[in-house]
């Protein structure tokens, strides 16, 4: 893009708008600022710019996000139509297998939720759309990275390491390529306990009219459990759901 259409506030506006997460609900302006390495004036001036249209709110020294920050992501979900389609079909897998389904995309090295059927609670991390995961070390996350060519995955991981979430996570960059080159064979990707102990996940892409994948459903459950097992059947009816979705999103 030239310079000349690159507008920096709006870019600024953004970045801080994204810093609030499940780890950061709250944050100061310092800790904004050192966070976004904007200045202290500049997080400052965003800040209270935000606060004034509304998505974010002061209380004391602290700034977090209201429920309007929502509009942005249900704006992607409604113009996509992937929302509605998802949603629908992930209750019927649910329902199914009775397991617990989610579905997300693709936002640069994480994951982002736009759906998910929870048939038991099986995460101390709580899920909601809208939640963030490295990609790299998630089920959804390697059968989307698994759709990049090598050089362009090699440059993500190395941007952003993985950080060691429990004992089994793993975290060198030739490991998770070779991991990922594996689940672009395979078709579906498996993760056992690297994002939480206890907690295996398996996942399928969607993929477009194209062929590209698009976005992703995973069949979760404890990795402990007798009841939850990665039959074949159970990635057979993932498939079945993820090309449901596809031709929903075709025909819509």
């Amino acid at each position: 893009m030239e310079k000349s259409n690159f507008i920096n506030s709006l870019a600024n506006g953004l970045e801080v708008l994204t810093t609030f997460d499940a780890n950061h609900p709250s944050l100061t302006i310092s800790e904004v600022s050192g966070i976004t390495g904007l200045t202290r004036a500049s997080a400052r001036r965003i800040l209270l710019t935000l606060a004034a249209l509304g998505y974010v709110r002061q209380e004391g020294n602290a700034f977090s996000l209201t429920s309007r920050s929502l509009a942005i992501g249900h704006s992607y979900l409604n113009a996509s139509g992937l929302g509605d389609i998802v949603s629908r079909r992930i209750a019927e897998l649910s329902s199914e297998l009775h397991e617990s389904v989610s579905a997300a995309v693709l936002d640069g090295h994480e994951i982002v939720y736009i759906a998910r059927s929870s048939a038991t609670k099986i995460m101390q991390v709580r899920i909601s759309i809208g939640t963030r995961f490295p990609a790299a070390i998630t089920s959804m996350g390697r059968v989307m990275l698994a759709d990049l060519n090598d050089a362009d995955l090699e440059v993500l991981l190395a941007k952003h390491p993985v950080e060691q979430l429990t004992p089994k996570t793993k975290t060198n960059t030739d490991a998770l390529v070779a991991e990922i080159r594996a689940v672009r064979t395979q078709g579906h990707a498996v993760v056992n306990q690297e994002l939480e102990v206890g907690l295996k996940s398996l996942a399928v892409p969607i993929r477009d009219l194209h062929g590209r994948v698009i976005a992703a459903i995973n069949v979760a459950g404890p990795a402990t459990s007798d009841s939850f097992t990665f039959e074949p059947r159970v990635l057979q009816a993932l498939e079945v759901c993820a090309q449901r979705i596809a031709q929903d999103l075709r025909s819509n």
